[in-house]
């Protein structure tokens, strides 16, 4: 995998890595804008879901966010108060719900970077496949986490 690259145009912040998910190079680019935060996630060149998450939405247990009350697997599941919603593709029920799975674990991964973070996060997904393995789906994640 490659080491993530910056670039900043103003207010505008810009990160990139790529690596190889099952044998598929993935690119992902992290754009920072003064109202949102738009990741894409493509593989073949492809793009072709677009999912946002609003982050200013009321969490009710905020407080909580300090307080590592998960362990294991379970502290890796997305914050429940996200509600991710789909723009534009996800021509079908399987490939709307991998795509706001995606979405909500990155934007998770945001809030927890940040829990003053309030921009709306804009996922765009150009997966080759809907299905992932687990180690397929963590090591996206994981692509993702080195551009914010």
């Amino acid at each position: 995998m490659s080491s993530p690259t910056t670039s900043s145009h103003s207010a505008i912040i810009t990160k990139q890595a790529a690596g190889y998910i099952d044998g598929v190079l993935t690119d992902v680019m992290s754009t920072s804008f003064s109202d949102k935060i738009m990741i894409t996630i493509t593989q073949n060149g492809r793009l072709a879901q677009w999912i946002h998450v609003p982050l200013d939405v009321v969490n009710p247990s905020a407080a909580d966010q300090y307080i590592p009350s998960a362990t294991g697997e379970d502290s890796l599941l997305p914050m429940t108060h996200l509600t991710p919603k789909t723009l534009l593709g996800g021509a079908n029920q399987e490939r709307e719900t991998i795509g706001q799975l995606y979405a909500a674990q990155i934007a998770s991964l945001i809030a927890s970077k940040d829990p003053q973070e309030k921009r709306t996060v804009v996922i765009g997904l150009g997966l080759s496949k809907v299905e992932a393995s687990r180690e397929d789906f963590y090591n996206t994640i994981d692509l993702v986490r080195k551009c914010l």
